[in-house]
């Protein structure tokens, strides 16, 4: 069972040096942090949830590093009612705030970073009831209505209002007693019925599954306008309970309080929760959604039904909503995703003892940062570059869905696509360069395999764009800037009237 400690058993055994800096403990100091770099946009001007807060979320950024959009009037809402969307968007620099890093850095080093904060862990702890903001308002028995917060229908055909698609859904192993915390969607089906998608071999599945095999419903905690550490964790693939994660992440414990209407405990600072369960059987129609990959690729199926046994709210509730896009910085999955799988999947083989590796990245725009890995590697020995494909493709942390493995050579910038690319196509020879794997882990919501039950196994390529390694000494020199001549001309880059700075280049021509 995870371990929740007290706060001040929890403050003595924390270990994060006092100089770390920490991120947000909610969205709303998160907001007032973004605001004051210019990365919030407010719209005061009155919006339908039904597809219109979408579209505008869906136009605005058609451009990477455009604000995150706060609504603050919403047709049929209580007045008050608010609802962000795309918290994290496309901006760096919103995700360097999130976990407690400066702004200004690139990919590589936020990879970096996330990776080292996401290596360590730090328990939850329980707090007193009555200081939980999201105490402060409470819906029981037939006062429930979740339909007066602003779920939306985001896209045109959507089949319902989703309420939950930036969310930390909360269940328990029922053999070993951990929680999980996942980030599902959740369509409305009535004022106290919410439900719930999970694809196969998602753990709260799992628990749901396992739960009804022992002829018992499944309790579940949905919790909405979640600060985005948490949503980082429930977005991506930990081992065993995300809320440590998510505390390790933001340099502090996650905040929780004991559960009313179930034994599941929930965070303090969350805007929403709901408590519910889901007795056996119990499921109904949903969808379709547009989801990550940009296609509503899931016709109308039945999924799980939770029964909302209580909600907890706090003043002025703020739903936090995660536009899924076919275009990469309109997509908020996709930076979410690009950075912290990158950062597990990194973490992965360190923890399988492969050497050389100098960066990863998903990119943002292979459907949401799950369809594409580039690994930059050092080559030290025969077969090193087919290794780490192997591997990558199948770790924890990669093996969900992605397609496309593509190894380069330590001077390429897994990050940018356009160097990749000129490795793919200088240092791959297809015919001997490119492996496939078959029947892999992949996803219903892939549209590329038909019939839809076909889905649930997908193929992975992948592509060595590397140095051949027998000729490696002998390999064709490649155009390089000469250090000094570099180093000279950054230090003249202002005075040569040059906007900017100079870039980081990973190959020179030593002097």
């Amino acid at each position: 069972m995870e371990e929740v400690l007290f706060a001040a058993e929890a403050e003595a055994r924390r270990e994060v040096r006092p100089e770390q800096a920490v991120g947000p403990r909610d969205v709303r100091e998160f907001i007032a942090a973004i605001e004051t770099i210019g990365q919030l946009k407010r719209i005061t001007a009155e919006v339908s949830r039904n597809e219109e807060m979408g579209a505008v979320t869906y136009m605005y950024n058609h451009r990477v590093g455009a604000p995150a959009l706060l609504f603050e009037k919403i047709k049929g809402c209580p007045p008050g009612f608010r609802a962000l969307w795309n918290q994290l968007g496309s901006s760096n620099d919103r995700f360097a705030l999130a976990i407690g890093e400066p702004t200004g850095l690139s990919a590589n080093e936020l990879i970096r970073r996330f990776k080292n904060r996401s290596d360590r862990r730090i328990a939850p702890v329980m707090v007193d009831p009555k200081d939980a903001p999201v105490n402060a308002h409470h819906m029981r028995g037939n006062n429930i209505d979740v339909t007066l917060f602003p779920a939306a229908r985001h896209w045109a055909l959507d089949g319902g209002e989703y309420i939950g698609t930036c969310d930390a859904t909360i269940t328990r192993d029922p053999d070993g007693g951990w929680l999980n915390v996942g980030c599902y969607r959740q369509m409305l089906q009535s004022k106290n019925e919410v439900g719930l998608f999970l694809a196969g071999g998602r753990d709260a599945r799992l628990h749901i599954e396992r739960n009804w095999a022992m002829g018992k419903p499944c309790e579940v905690v949905a919790c909405w306008g979640i600060d985005p550490a948490l949503f980082m964790t429930a977005s991506q693939s930990f081992p065993l309970s995300e809320l440590d994660f998510a505390g390790g992440l933001a340099g502090r414990p996650v905040e929780l309080v004991p559960g009313e209407a179930t034994s599941l405990p929930y965070p303090a600072r969350a805007e929403i929760v709901m408590e519910g369960v889901i007795p056996p059987g119990s499921e109904r129609a949903e969808g379709p959604f547009g989801e990550f990959t940009g296609y509503y690729a899931k016709p109308p199926g039945p999924a799980f039904l939770m029964q909302v046994k209580a909600v907890h709210y706090r003043d002025n509730p703020i739903l936090t909503h995660a536009l899924m896009a076919d275009y990469y910085p309109a997509n908020e999955c996709a930076l979410v995703r690009s950075l912290g799988r990158s950062a597990r999947i990194w973490s992965d083989l360190e923890r399988l003892g492969i050497p050389g590796v100098k960066g990863i990245y998903c990119h943002p725009a292979a459907a949401g940062g799950l369809a594409m890995t580039a690994i930059s590697i050092e080559q030290r020995y025969a077969g090193h570059a087919k290794q780490v494909l192997a591997l990558a493709a199948q770790c924890p942390a990669g093996a969900y869905f992605s397609k496309w493995i593509i190894a380069v050579d330590e001077d390429v910038d897994p990050t940018d696509i356009n160097q990749v690319l000129w490795a793919m196509a200088t240092r791959c020879h297809p015919a001997t360069d490119i492996d496939f794997m078959r029947d892999t882990y992949s996803t219903f919501l892939d549209p590329s395999q038909n019939p839809v039950e076909n889905r649930q196994f997908g193929s992975k390529a992948l592509i060595n764009a590397c140095k051949d390694y027998r000729f490696i000494k002998e390999f064709s020199p490649r155009t390089k800037v000469r250090r000094s001549t570099y180093e000279a001309v950054s230090r003249r880059w202002k005075e040569l009237g040059l906007e900017g700075q100079p870039p980081q280049l990973r190959a020179l021509e030593e002097d």
